[in-house]
């Protein structure tokens, strides 16, 4: 038998042993439930943030200076993950030195997970959807061209040295920097705004997510998107889990579109 034909006997037994080994290979089990409650036993976990985080708009509330809701997603996760310990410091209405004043103070070397959402009320939130609402195309997407600007350009330097901040605080934890979901149903008829306004709003939230995300990503940190997860559900759409009247996540948008992003984001 010539050489070249003995060598191929042992390569299709070898290719057959290994075809057999791969089909009945046992896979790797994933985590226990057992471990996953032992892993978040030991968690600290601290919320910060704005009003995303806080619950404004979701009722139930522990404080109403601060709008913390009990059907906010920080607090659905710790009720259902019982942590070591569970920190509610995000505030309606919080900017980022609100942040670094009066909520990373709770920080320490015991914290295990954070979650933050911050950039909004940064970039005028509040105002500029007052002028959509009630003002012209053009006044509207002249307020989110200078919210624009302002993200690209003024809150990067600004989220570092707050998630700096973070770091240094909290340095054993980990951290997941909480986006902004779109707020409007693009296109069709909407009776609480134009097409063109949803359109140009929903703009303005991707600047400003792929800012947050970005600064996020250079500091280590991971990123929840909550737009995937609102999506079909924003005002406008017949299920929407985003308020009309006050433009924030109703109980079930916390429930069913913040809580699982932030639930896949946590490592």
């Amino acid at each position: 038998m010539p050489l070249e034909e003995t060598m191929r006997v042992p390569r299709a037994l070898t290719t057959a042993l290994l075809a057999l080994a791969t089909a009945f290979a046992v896979p790797a089990a994933p985590a226990s439930a057992a471990e996953d409650a032992t892993r978040n036993a030991a968690e600290n976990y601290v919320a910060l943030g704005d009003s995303y985080s806080s619950g404004t708009g979701a009722g139930d509330y522990s404080d109403l200076l601060c709008t913390r809701s009990g059907n906010a997603y920080p607090a659905q996760w710790a009720q259902a993950s019982a942590p070591a310990s569970f920190t509610f410091a995000a505030c309606g209405g919080a900017k980022i030195p609100d942040v670094l004043d009066n909520q990373v103070r709770y920080l320490d070397q015991s914290t295990t997970l954070v979650s933050i959402s911050i950039g909004g009320n940064d970039s005028g939130f509040a105002s500029i959807m007052l002028t959509c609402m009630f003002s012209s195309q053009s006044t509207c997407e002249q307020r989110l061209d200078e919210a624009a600007d302002y993200a690209r350009n003024e809150l990067p330097g600004e989220l570092d040295a707050l998630y700096a901040t973070i770091r240094d605080r909290a340095p054993n934890a980990e951290v997941v920097v909480v986006g902004y979901p779109h707020l409007y149903k693009e296109g069709g008829f909407c009776l609480s705004m134009g097409s063109g306004k949803r359109e140009a709003i929903n703009d303005g939230s991707d600047v400003l997510n792929q800012v947050i995300s970005g600064r996020a990503a250079a500091a280590g940190f991971s990123f929840a998107d909550a737009r995937p997860a609102f999506a079909g559900h924003e005002i406008c759409t017949s299920d929407p889990w985003i308020s009309s009247s006050n433009i924030h996540p109703t109980a079930e948008g916390h429930e069913k579109g913040y809580l699982p992003a932030f639930s896949a984001a946590v490592r």
